[in-house]
């Protein structure tokens, strides 16, 4: 599996680091609320059922709230629980298991509730007078915005007047989702860099925070102050000015990084003053983005479409997508109404946009063949061709259809609720999902996907020339025993084993084969 850093989480770092690490982090209230806020829904129920709770708990019992068709829940809360050491199980003589909430982490996110001994961990309130003029929220939502999408040009190539500062591009090399052109100073755009512009607007928040983590270890940084910080601008007040002088020294310095992805703003340099943004407020919540990036929240979709399909199957009808034939004859679309990026695509592959966003049209032609741009319109081809770059760059068919989708104009959106609507008259046991893209451009795109996944390369390392059909077999069946082998041919006595297990198969041999 691909170590992308697109497939990591704040979850699955936090889960990593030492425990020691852990129970520093769990010292400050304001992280404890975050940490909360990101576990499972059943995770926090159960925090919740013992933060006030000092006596030990039953493991039993908390099997015991759940029905049994959330089995499968339960275990997930459990073991995020104990990834991140919330839960630390007591002794047992011979009877149930029992446990009980970190004491650290219980007095801090008691304290973040309660509101207690909080220190300085949810930030110093500044006085309005402490400034000269109040920051308007609509000023922090400009240059937010400014400051992101300004990253996001210059990843797609858009020509632009101002360029990422140099800490940005050091993070964007770093994070390998741009590298840098040999005996030039250019930047060009890496398969995951083309996989990041897919995600969601927090995703790709989280995807340069995780590798900023990383860098400051490198930098001898304290990743607890750095943690801290990070997860306290997610708790702050938008529009509310903070001292610095709650900070450590650490998070003086990060100011700076922070300032350049558009999460704080600053008036001037050297202000001891800063004010969050809704950026920040990302980072732990689920508030909607004010940044129109081409994301397109594509993985939600994927997910919504998989929830879509299983309540379908189960004879279970979305409301929200489905409406009887007298109110669709009432709904009307103003154009003016349409969102930025809405688009239409033809059975015949044609596709229309109505956008004037650079940034939306330069997304649009990673995988779109663009013809003409009208004041408030792009029209393009999907072709074999463009879907193939897009491929080779990284970005799957599941994406593209997804992206695709989503930016639906609401008029393709009525058309296939109006089909589907007729096919639940004539059978009301259809379990065809709602299909606002034509059936033809989505298999089509799936098949030049198939195209390119005929061949599949691994990293490994190739057995042969062994004296005896024993050995062979030998080796082999422990390759094959641990989940390594990639490939045999018995009458050649060749096989092929992966790069992560060739250490333990030469182990094996050395123990098994010492006279070879």
């Amino acid at each position: 599996m691909s170590t992308s850093v697109l497939k990591n989480s704040v979850t699955q770092y936090l889960e990593e680091i030492p425990q020691q690490v852990q129970t520093r982090l769990y010292e400050s209230p304001a992280t404890c609320l975050a940490i909360y806020r990101l576990l499972p829904q059943l995770a926090k129920f159960f925090v919740m059922s013992m933060v006030f709770n000092d006596k030990e708990v039953s493991l039993r019992d908390l099997d015991r709230w759940v029905k049994s068709n959330g089995k499968m829940q339960f275990q997930d809360a459990i073991k995020s629980m104990k990834s991140l050491h919330l839960i630390i199980p007591s002794k047992s003589n011979g009877g149930p298991l029992m446990i009980n909430l970190n004491p650290t982490f219980r007095e801090s996110f008691k304290n973040a509730l309660t509101g207690g001994q909080v220190d300085n961990s949810f930030g110093i309130v500044a006085d309005d007078d402490d400034d000269n003029g109040v920051v308007s929220l609509q000023l922090l939502d400009e240059y937010s915005a400014n400051k992101w999408e300004t990253i996001l040009h210059f990843m797609v190539g858009t020509p632009m007047s101002s360029i990422p500062s140099a800490s940005v591009l050091n993070l964007l090399k770093h994070t390998r989702l741009m590298e840098e052109v040999d005996h030039t100073s250019e930047f060009k755009i890496t398969n995951e860099g083309f996989q990041f512009l897919l995600q969601e607007l927090n995703s790709q928040i989280w995807t340069l925070l995780l590798q900023y983590l990383k860098m400051s270890e490198t930098l001898k940084m304290d990743s607890v102050d750095v943690l801290n910080f990070i997860f306290m601008l997610g708790a702050l007040e938008v529009g509310k000015g903070y001292s610095i002088d709650g900070l450590s020294e650490t998070q003086k310095i990060m100011l700076k990084d922070m300032r350049d992805y558009g999460l704080v703003f600053q008036k001037y340099t050297n202000s001891n003053l800063f004010y969050p943004t809704n950026l920040a407020l990302m980072l732990t919540s689920d508030t909607k983005s004010i940044v129109r990036t081409a994301s397109g929240a594509l993985e939600s979709v994927l997910q919504n479409k998989r929830e879509d399909s299983s309540k379908q199957a189960n004879g279970e009808i979305n409301k929200d997508l489905i409406t009887n034939g007298d109110e669709l004859d009432q709904v009307g679309y103003n154009p003016q109404d349409i969102p930025d990026g809405s688009l239409i695509i033809e059975t015949n592959f044609k596709l229309y946009s109505y956008s004037n966003s650079p940034l939306q049209i330069a997304t649009l032609s990673l995988f779109v063949h663009l013809k003409s741009r009208f004041a408030n319109m792009v029209t393009g081809q999907i072709t074999r061709e463009s879907i193939r770059r897009a491929l080779i760059n990284g970005i799957t068919a599941d994406q593209i259809i997804a992206y695709l989708e989503t930016h639906a104009h609401p008029q393709m959106r009525r058309l296939a609720e109006e089909r589907l609507e007729k096919k639940l008259e004539l059978d009301p046991n259809s379990k065809d999902p709602l299909q606002v893209l034509p059936p033809t451009v989505v298999d089509q795109i799936k098949l030049w996907q198939l195209e390119l996944d005929r061949v599949i390369t691994y990293e490994g390392s190739l057995y042969s020339d062994f004296e005896t059909i024993a050995e062979y077999t030998t080796l082999s069946k422990y390759a094959q025993d641990i989940g390594v082998l990639l490939w045999k041919d018995d009458k050649k006595k060749k096989f092929f084993v992966s790069k992560e297990g060739n250490s333990q198969v030469l182990d094996y041999a050395k123990r098994k084969l010492k006279k070879k």
